[in-house]
């Protein structure tokens, strides 16, 4: 089966719902982003982002996959498919989709404060203070703030590599490390971009633009594809 990979941002999750801080002027739900999403942050009032992300985590949970998450995830039928996301969501999974890499983390886990690899699932919806991991430190959420190198970045740059098609939805292409993730894919790789406000790409071969938003991009995407094969 060839090679299918999805690059999937915020867009994607917005269509369900789930509010993207880029489009409300830095602010998620009333909060500033930089006093709840920063190492800073945390070292200043754990309290305070626990209280953010455990509201997110809640409003994750209750947001529903819409059509472009279902279509993704039908693809399997066809190709090996892997998803690689910059959502702390897990909606590409409760979608069906069987391989996905999450860039930034998931909402749904917590970590250790003192060792990153001690990672937990989180029964309920919260993490609290006092909370602590088994070598006894504070959890905090597993994801990657404002500040924080990507642990996944290397694993996601080997797996576009080796995309035979790609997809890229729901992202701007504008926020690195993830932006810069186009161009591990070959050239000749037939490539989609699906984006209601697309903004020109002169440096990325063979890319066909779809203007629509994902839950109406994604199907017609696909259609294409299925077309030719």
């Amino acid at each position: 089966m060839k090679k299918l990979v999805v690059l999937s941002g915020a867009g994607i999750s917005a269509e369900s719902g789930l509010k993207t801080f880029r489009d409300s002027d830095g602010l998620w739900e009333e909060y500033n982003v930089m006093e709840v999403a920063t190492p800073e942050a945390w070292d200043a009032n754990p309290q305070l982002v626990l209280e953010f992300y455990n509201k997110r985590r809640i409003q994750a949970l209750e947001a529903l996959p819409n059509r472009a998450h279902e279509a993704i995830a039908e693809l399997e039928e066809h190709f090996d498919v892997t998803v690689v996301t910059q959502n702390i969501d897990t909606l590409h999974e409760r979608a069906g989709s069987k391989n996905v890499l999450h860039l930034h983390g998931k909402i749904t886990d917590a970590r250790s404060t003192i060792d990153q690899s001690l990672v937990y699932g989180i029964e309920g919806d919260s993490i609290n203070m006092g909370d602590l991991c088994e070598k006894g430190s504070q959890l905090r959420p597993d994801i990657v703030w404002f500040g924080e190198a990507v642990p996944n970045i290397v694993k996601a740059q080997e797996i576009v590599t080796q995309a035979e098609i790609l997809i890229i939805v729901g992202t701007s292409l504008n926020v690195y490390p993830a932006a810069g993730l186009v161009h591990f894919a070959d050239f000749r790789v037939r490539k989609f971009l699906i984006d209601p406000k697309y903004i020109h790409l002169t440096d990325v071969d063979n890319l066909e633009v779809i203007k629509e938003n994902a839950t109406v991009g994604v199907p017609m995407a696909i259609e294409s594809i299925l077309g030719g094969l």
